[in-house]
């Protein structure tokens, strides 16, 4: 353990000793003066026998700190529920009057959101109650935003789902021009594509998945949001089973 943090705690426990006997005694005086150095002894020889008491402590602060801020987060996912359910330029998939809401920030050109898909796609297929967003997070380069540009122009062909799974299920890199040929071969009309991929509207969606992924310190792909919890990373069916029924019986459904 570092040193210095040692010493630190060892001051600390000695100042919270001292200064219940100061208060004790009524105020700073000599005596107690010469008693704060008795007790700081006192402490010391006792961690110096019981190192496992240093231990003790950080872990309990460990504990406390870690459970303020998953505090901190889920107050924050709370503050952010319309943004992350409710965003109209969000596609919805599986049931959109589901008890529970799921949101995957994903990019296109992430081996971890590949990874993740196809549990994602059981998941929302067994499930029949649930409400899932897609939030298109593009965040390694240019290639990156082409797909996910691309994607959101799909909507006008009603073919978002169809084409987002295509994508995910690629196999490489994808650029333009790969993305143009998964198009094609998901049943798009590509010229069309192409045109309304330069509504001005999909950069403002984007722009606005950028701000609330920061706002909710969510850095790196995939990420999901449950409800008023995050996961973080490509996290295996039953992590997200496990926390989607615990929020289901946090909020009184079965």
């Amino acid at each position: 353990m570092n040193r210095p943090l040692i010493a630190v705690t060892v001051f600390s426990l000695a100042a919270i000793i001292l200064s219940a006997v100061v208060l004790l005694r009524g105020g700073i005086t000599p005596a107690s003066r010469g008693e704060s150095a008795a007790v700081e002894e006192v402490v010391r020889t006792l961690l110096r026998e019981h190192p496992e008491i240093i231990d003790d402590a950080m872990k309990a602060v460990a504990e406390k700190r870690r459970l303020a801020e998953e505090e901190r987060l889920r107050l924050n996912l709370r503050a952010k529920a319309r943004e992350l359910n409710e965003d109209p330029g969000s596609v919805v998939g599986g049931n959109p009057a589901g008890n529970v809401f799921v949101v995957e920030f994903f990019d296109y050109n992430c081996p971890y959101c590949k990874r993740s898909h196809e549990n994602v796609r059981n998941l929302v297929a067994k499930d029949g109650n649930l409400r899932f967003i897609y939030k298109e997070h593009p965040i390694l380069g240019d290639h990156s935003v082409i797909a996910a540009t691309a994607a959101l122009a799909a909507r006008s062909q009603g073919k978002y789902i169809p084409f987002h799974n295509a994508l995910m299920t690629h196999k490489g890199r994808l650029n333009k021009v790969a993305v143009m040929a998964v198009a094609e071969a998901a049943g798009l009309n590509v010229e069309r594509l192409q045109r309304d991929m330069t509504d001005p509207g999909i950069a403002v969606i984007l722009s606005r998945n950028r701000a609330l992924a920061k706002a909710l310190d969510i850095s790196g792909t995939p990420a999901f949001v449950i409800d008023d919890r995050l996961v973080h990373g490509a996290a295996e069916a039953a992590l997200l089973e496990a926390v989607i029924a615990e929020v289901r019986k946090n909020k009184g459904h079965s």
